[in-house]
């Protein structure tokens, strides 16, 4: 079988969800490190946009999409339950992270220390000040959401793999670091799944511009997935 390729940038939330759903079901992939708008990338996304997905003569783009077709085509521990009900629920929390969350938290919040747009290229104070209020009526909704310690029933699913990239941004800037220490069970589920190997060997180990941001820990870049 031709050989599966994730192409973006490995920073991307959402390119990073593609990965660790490939890594939950053991399926080789080779991470093709391009940011948007790429001529790679646009001879698949027909908005420019990361991640897109390469197999064979098959190509995806959107993570959701991509994620959907990673479950379809190959073996391995199942990214969704086989009932409607958890299928749905799953549904639910992606469409809540993507379309709630992820706006502000990331699109706003993280982009305001990442792609500040300010002269000096420091964080941008006014969007980030911005977010807070929206980001502290947020944090306790998510910190009840995975008391049980998943999103979803009582195993890792995709709706993980969609929320732990927004949260590892969260845990490395100051402001979204102290509104995770104050909520008990979100930094324990964070701290928890950190560890599976799917996640913390996919974890981008470069950032963007990170004026303000908490230093990351330098390990080698690890190494793309091949069969």
């Amino acid at each position: 079988m031709a050989d599966l390729e994730i192409i973006g940038g490995p920073a991307s939330n959402f390119v990073w969800m593609c990965r660790i759903a490939c890594a939950e079901k053991g399926v080789p992939y080779t991470l093709v490190p391009v940011m948007p708008h790429t001529p790679q990338v646009r001879a698949i996304h027909p908005l420019g946009k990361i991640p897109a997905l390469r197999h064979g003569n098959v190509t995806i783009a959107e993570s959701r999409a991509i994620c959907s077709y990673i479950e379809r085509t190959f073996d391995g521990p199942p990214l969704w339950p086989s009932d409607p009900v958890g299928v749905a629920r799953i549904e639910q929390w992606i469409s809540i992270i993507n379309t709630a969350i992820d706006p502000v938290w990331v699109r706003q919040y993280v982009a305001a220390y990442f792609f500040p747009g300010t002269p000096d290229g420091s964080p941008n104070r006014a969007a980030i000040e911005a977010a807070l209020p929206k980001m502290e009526a947020q944090f306790p909704v998510m910190d009840q959401a995975v008391a049980s310690g998943y999103l979803v029933g009582d195993r890792f699913t995709l709706a993980d793999a969609d929320f732990m990239p927004i949260l590892f941004y969260m845990s490395r800037l100051p402001e979204s670091a102290a509104l995770l220490r104050r909520h008990a069970r979100l930094a324990a589920y964070f701290e928890r799944h950190m560890t599976r190997p799917s996640v913390r060997d996919s974890a981008p180990q470069t950032l963007p511009g990170t004026a303000g941001a908490r230093p990351m820990q330098v390990r080698d870049e690890p190494r793309a997935v091949n069969a």
